[in-house]
């Protein structure tokens, strides 16, 4: 009888799964005189924003990460307030050691970034190379999405959203 309990509990927690959902933050305002580079989305970057999150709103997210930067913070602003969920901070480039951090969650994650880190923390998940190069500068449609099944990382690449520069 134990063995059985045994192998059921083990059966169901290798078929659970949990995705995360990888973003480039949505389109930014020019940069313009005496501004720094840290700028608020664009009027079609708030509607991306918000498109993003109705892609979202039935995969039950359980963490929201971004860097400190406005835009970044801008685009997963919606979605977090949906949930309910914090906006958890993570560095500019990312480590060993955040990339660990969202492996050991169990739960639909989000995560938003930049057109030079968002392929590091896909390849990083996957554990091989999924896309080859940093986003272009215009690119801000895809949403990466990365499927965690037992011990697999499934890699899902979507576009997202009506929005456009």
């Amino acid at each position: 009888m134990r063995i059985l309990l045994v192998i059921s509990v083990f059966l169901v927690l290798s078929s659970c799964s949990h995705s995360y959902y990888i973003v480039r933050h949505a389109e930014k305002m020019p940069t313009g005189p005496g501004m720094t580079s840290d700028v608020p989305l664009s009027v079609p970057g708030q509607q991306r924003a918000d498109d993003l999150l109705a892609v979202l709103k039935k995969k039950k997210i359980g963490y929201v990460f971004s860097t400190q930067t406005v835009r970044t913070i801008s685009t997963a602003t919606p979605t977090a307030d949906f949930f309910g969920l914090p906006i958890e901070p993570y560095g500019p480039r990312p480590d060993t050691a955040f990339i660990r951090q969202l492996q050991s969650l169990h739960k639909n994650t989000l995560v938003v970034g930049h057109s030079n880190t968002v392929d590091d923390i896909v390849n990083m998940l996957c554990g091989s190379v999924k896309i080859t190069s940093d986003l272009r500068d215009k690119e801000y449609d895809n949403l990466y999405v990365v499927k965690k099944k037992g011990k697999q990382y499934i890699f899902i690449p979507k576009k997202f959203g009506a929005a456009s520069e």
